[in-house]
């Protein structure tokens, strides 16, 4: 693959380099195309043993309701996207995780698109109050906010450990007939990262880290999203 068109002032040197990151790209695309199939051909997961019952806001200000996860499910469509909030951050602070609020900022403004094919939701530990005061000091519109602070969804699904720390997973969950099944979860968070590197479990609805990937300093080794700046 070799780039026909050239920018200004680059250097023979410059497009050499560039155009063999350029077939590095070409064949990075095509392995993300593959392991997108992969994940299409998964056959299905465990049938969901309970229709879990969460927390969300009600239609009033300060009102709370219960929604069942078969509830989670838009008219006409068969598949959830869920992430799973690390908030508390530990269990020790009741803070909100602050990389988690990273990608929430990022997924709420896309929902709307999101929530065109799918079903998306976002579940935190936190009671649903805390959760939303969350959500209005960060301007979250339209991403589904639930809370689990009733049911055991989070451990069933690896989210939280013994002794209630929370973990950030991301799932997805199918409708067939009248049974959810388990179809995904972000597994590479339990899998040995590449030495220098964390998890990017996430990193498919965290597009942060793919601006920084494109930069000459990269990712860097010590920074992180804060809540405050």
């Amino acid at each position: 693959m070799v780039m026909s068109e050239r920018f200004p002032a680059e250097s023979a040197e410059y497009r050499r380099a560039r155009n063999r990151l350029l077939q590095a790209e070409v064949k990075l695309r095509r392995q993300i195309e593959v392991v997108a199939a992969q994940r299409r051909e998964l056959p299905l997961g465990g049938a969901v043993r309970t229709d879990y019952e969460f927390e969300a806001a009600g239609p009033r200000e300060g009102e709370t309701r219960r929604i069942r996860l078969s509830e989670l499910f838009a008219p006409g469509q068969r598949t959830l996207f869920l992430y799973n909030f690390m908030f508390p951050e530990s269990v020790d602070s009741m803070t909100p995780c602050p990389t988690c609020t990273s990608i929430i900022d990022a997924v709420d403004g896309a929902a709307r698109h999101v929530t065109q094919r799918t079903s998306l939701a976002v579940v935190a530990k936190a009671p649903i109050a805390t959760f939303r005061e969350h959500a209005r000091r960060r301007g979250w519109q339209h991403a589904r906010l639930l809370s689990s602070a009733h049911n055991d969804f989070n451990r069933d699904y690896l989210a939280e450990g013994q002794d209630g720390q929370q973990f950030p997973l991301a799932h997805v969950f199918v409708k067939r007939g009248k049974k959810i099944h388990h179809s995904w979860s972000s597994e590479l968070w339990f899998a040995k990262p590449d030495r220098g590197q964390d998890m990017r479990h996430v990193d498919l609805m965290w597009p942060m880290w793919s601006i920084f990937d494109c930069t000459p300093e990269g990712r860097g080794k010590d920074w992180g999203p804060r809540l405050e700046y």
